[in-house]
């Protein structure tokens, strides 16, 4: 992945994953959860996100079930996946910092985190 702040889908797809690996739909739902509601992701949008992150190597395959006759994967985060998105986390936590603190009129603070305010 890049230097960039990461689009709100796919911050929210990773969050998902990373307590446990999930399916398509199960992802749908656990997004709108996560959103509050807010972010209601659409089937070609899902699947579009995650071949991305496939090829990105972010998340893999864990396995494929048939059910109902069609085929089911379950997404799981890989290592580097889980870095990814701690090192988004913390990057979200250094501008919210920073937020708040020019909220509340504090003295400057320089960015701890690579990409912060760029």
């Amino acid at each position: 992945m890049t230097d960039r702040s990461m689009q709100e889908p796919t911050l929210l797809l990773l969050t998902a994953l990373a307590d446990r690996p999930r399916h398509g739909y199960a992802l749908i739902q656990e997004v709108a959860q996560i959103s509050g509601g807010r972010v209601k992701l659409r089937t070609g949008t899902l699947y579009g996100a995650l071949d991305r992150l496939l090829q990105q190597q972010v998340i893999e395959v864990e396995g494929e079930d048939v059910v109902d006759g069609r085929a089911r994967r379950t997404y799981a985060l890989t290592d580097a996946g889980r870095e990814v998105l701690a090192a988004e986390a913390a990057r979200l936590r250094s501008v919210a910092a920073e937020a708040e603190r020019r909220l509340a009129g504090g003295p400057a603070v320089r960015p701890a985190v690579k990409g912060a305010f760029a």
